[in-house]
């Protein structure tokens, strides 16, 4: 069989995902990711655990399992995406911005007009009172391209100079700011709350871009399919990654 670096890597991500026991079997065969008052959601997350060899475990906190599923995503991505430069080529960076992380989405070129708004509206009590500030998404995961000196833009020909590509975004010169290439929300399940965050994080950058809307991913590990339905009330815009899908 022709090898493949996904196809390694694919194996790799369901291999981390149960070697760090975010899915794993209760004593009673019950899956981490199951919402145990829900028939068709443990016996579907049953069938993904069995086929993905979960072994019987102490169910994770969800703060601890999603924590850990952000950096399983993240290290997939890290090793495939970089690979592919012939097809996308570009200085890249991929991070996991986590909850703590001071980076919004307003430290992107497509989103920088949001930091200006959110000035604006921390002076205004009635504007904070109509507009709040739920505009400023912070993704899980980014994947973003940096800027580029103009030593490297001009490695082998002058391409630009002082008086040309002044507003080009991927000068560093010009002071812009990164361009956000993808938002990642990585959910290892989807009960309510957390599908409209991840509606809510994509309408926001749907409606709140200047300029060239990136890439909006969610990467789940939900077995419930009305949940999973729910994300493409975003649109066909919003492309949803299942782990279930991922199994052949």
């Amino acid at each position: 069989m022709e090898k493949s670096i996904i196809l390694d890597e694919r194996k790799n991500y369901h291999k981390l995902i149960v070697e760090n026991q975010i899915l794993n079997l209760s004593p009673n065969g019950i899956a981490s990711n199951a919402d145990s008052s829900n028939a068709p959601s443990v016996a579907i997350a049953k069938i993904v655990a069995e086929k993905l060899s979960a072994t019987v475990g102490t169910k994770l906190k969800g703060q601890t399992s999603g924590n850990l599923f952000e950096k399983v995503t993240m290290n997939f991505l890290e090793k495939t995406f970089p690979l592919l430069q012939h097809l996308r080529p570009g200085n890249w960076e991929i991070l996991n911005l986590g909850n703590q992380s001071n980076i919004k989405t307003s430290d992107f070129a497509q989103y920088e007009h949001l930091a200006y708004l959110s000035e604006i509206i921390s002076q205004n009590k009635l504007l904070a009172t109509t507009l709040g500030n739920d505009y400023i998404v912070a993704p899980d995961i980014v994947v973003y391209r940096k800027l580029y000196d103009d030593a490297e833009i001009n490695s082998g020909t002058n391409f630009v100079s002082d008086e040309i590509c002044q507003m080009a975004d991927l000068r560093k010169k010009n002071g812009g700011k990164p361009i956000l290439h993808a938002s990642i929300s990585a959910k290892w399940t989807m009960r309510n709350d957390r599908a409209q965050n991840s509606r809510t994080e994509a309408l926001n950058l749907i409606r709140n871009r200047k300029g060239r809307l990136p890439h909006i991913v969610v990467v789940t590990g939900e077995p419930l399919p009305s949940r999973l339905a729910s994300l493409h009330l975003v649109r066909a815009i919003l492309t949803v990654f299942i782990i279930l899908h991922f199994m052949s």
